[in-house]
């Protein structure tokens, strides 16, 4: 039923105003590859929110920083090193209408 309980944070009042989506292809589907990556993923407190998917993209990412510089670096240092990463596609959120993430405070 209830799994919690959270306060709504303002994102640009906390310096995390820049977000991302990140769509992410492995380069390969076994069992070990996909629970390595997820651990990676769960343990990165700028994902907001992971999803593994069905079709040719294994994982959506939404990804909170301060700026696209930091994003970048986030990116370049540590999302290009998860387990088994082949491909990584971003963009950049325009505008939030309606998001109900934790933000990594």
């Amino acid at each position: 039923m209830i799994t919690g309980y959270r306060a709504d944070i303002d994102r640009a009042a906390v310096g995390l105003g820049f977000e991302a989506i990140v769509f992410v292809l492995l380069s390969s589907s076994d069992s070990a590859m996909l629970h390595g990556f997820e651990e990676q993923a769960r343990g990165e407190p700028q994902i907001v929110e992971a999803q593994r998917l069905f079709g040719e993209i294994d994982y959506v990412l939404r990804v909170v920083a301060v700026d696209l510089p930091a994003y970048q670096r986030f990116y370049d240092e540590v999302l290009s090193g998860f387990t088994g990463v082949q491909r990584l596609t971003s963009t950049i959120v325009m505008k939030n209408l309606k998001s109900p993430i934790r933000l990594p405070l």
